[in-house]
C-alpha cells in the first residue's frame, strides 16, 4: 500500500527514527497541491521495514560485502548481449545503517573511471541538494547509501546527448543485486534520483507529479527527486525549482527529528 502526500510547510509528519512509519493517511495541515493517483502494479521494488543504524550492524556490513563482490564478478549484461564489456561499480557505497538511501538509473563513465557512485558533475548537485536540506558538506558519501538500479555504464545516448537510459533487460538483470541491498541496508527514507528510479518504485507517474511529493510504502518514506545530470533541462523551470524544494524540505524534516532522537538522554 503507499500513501502520497504533497509537502506542506507546516507538515510534522513522522515516528521515532529507525522505526517504522505509520501506513494510514498523512495529516496534511497546509496542502499545496493535489496527490498524483498511481497505479499499483507488481513489478515494484520490494522494500523492507526500516531498521535502526546500529541493529545487527556487523551481520549487515558482511552480507554487503559479499553482495558487492558478487556484483564486481557480474558480465550478465555482456553475456547476453547488451554490453559489449561489463564492468559493474562494486565498491562500497555508504554505511550499511544509513537512515537515507539514494538510487538513481546507472553509473556513468566518470563514475566507473573514479570507482565511486556518482563520480560526475552529478554527485556534486546532489551534495548541494543535501547541504540544502540541512545535511553537513560531505553527507552524500559520509551518511547516505548511494546505489542504482544498474551497476555498468550503459554508453552515450544515441541521440548525443547523456548517457543512454538502461533497457528494462539490463534492469531485470540487476534488479537482484538492488533487492539484496535494500534488503541489508533497510533505510527509512530513499531518494528517488531520475524518472526511472522513480518508476521502479512507484510506478507510472509525470515527474511534475511525482517531485514534491512523498510516497510511503512498507514503512520507508520514499522522496523521488530529479535527475541531477547537466544535460537535463527540467529544473531550468522556476515551478520546478520549487518542486524541488518541497521534497527537500520534507527531507530535512526527518533529519531533524533523527538529530533530536538522536541526542535524547537515554
Amino acid at each position: 500500500m503507499r500513501v502520497w502526500f504533497p509537502v506542506g510547510a507546516n507538515d510534522r509528519r513522522g515516528s521515532a527514527p529507525g522505526q517504522p512509519m505509520s501506513g494510514g493517511p498523512a495529516r496534511i495541515t497546509t496542502p499545496t497541491r493535489s496527490a498524483p493517483a498511481v497505479r499499483e502494479a507488481d513489478h515494484l521494488m520490494p522494500l523492507w521495514p526500516p531498521l535502526a543504524p546500529t541493529v545487527r550492524l556487523k551481520e549487515r556490513e558482511a552480507a554487503l560485502t559479499t553482495v558487492h563482490a558478487e556484483i564486481g564478478a557480474c558480465r550478465a549484461c555482456e553475456q547476453a548481449g547488451y554490453l559489449a564489456c561489463a564492468r559493474p561499480l562494486a565498491h562500497t557505497r555508504g554505511p550499511a545503517g544509513a537512515r537515507v538511501m539514494l538510487i538513481g538509473q546507472a553509473p556513468g563513465r566518470l563514475t566507473i573511471e573514479r570507482g565511486i557512485m556518482f563520480g560526475g558533475p552529478s554527485g556534486d548537485t546532489l551534495e548541494r541538494w543535501l547541504q540544502q536540506a540541512g545535511f553537513a558538506p560531505g553527507a552524500l558519501r559520509r551518511e547516505v547509501y548511494l546505489s542504482a538500479l544498474t551497476r555498468c555504464d550503459p554508453g552515450r545516448s544515441a541521440k548525443g546527448r547523456g548517457d543512454r537510459k538502461p533497457s528494462p533487460a539490463e534492469v531485470a538483470l540487476c534488479r537482484p543485486w538492488l533487492e539484496r541491498e535494500l534488503a541489508q541496508v533497510r533505510p527509512a527514507v530513499i531518494l528517488l534520483v531520475g524518472g526511472m528510479a522513480i518508476e521502479a518504485f512507484l510506478g507510472r507517474v509525470k515527474l511534475e507529479e511525482a517531485v514534491g511529493s512523498v510516497a510511503e510504502r512498507d514503512g520507508v518514506t520514499l522522496i523521488p527527486l530529479p535527475h541531477p545530470s547537466g544535460v537535463s533541462r527540467w529544473l531550468n523551470d522556476p515551478a520546478h525549482q520549487r518542486l524541488l524544494a518541497r521534497g527537500l524540505a520534507r527531507l530535512a524534516q526527518m533529519r531533524v527529528a533523527w538529530e533530536a532522537h538522536d541526542q535524547a538522554p537515554r
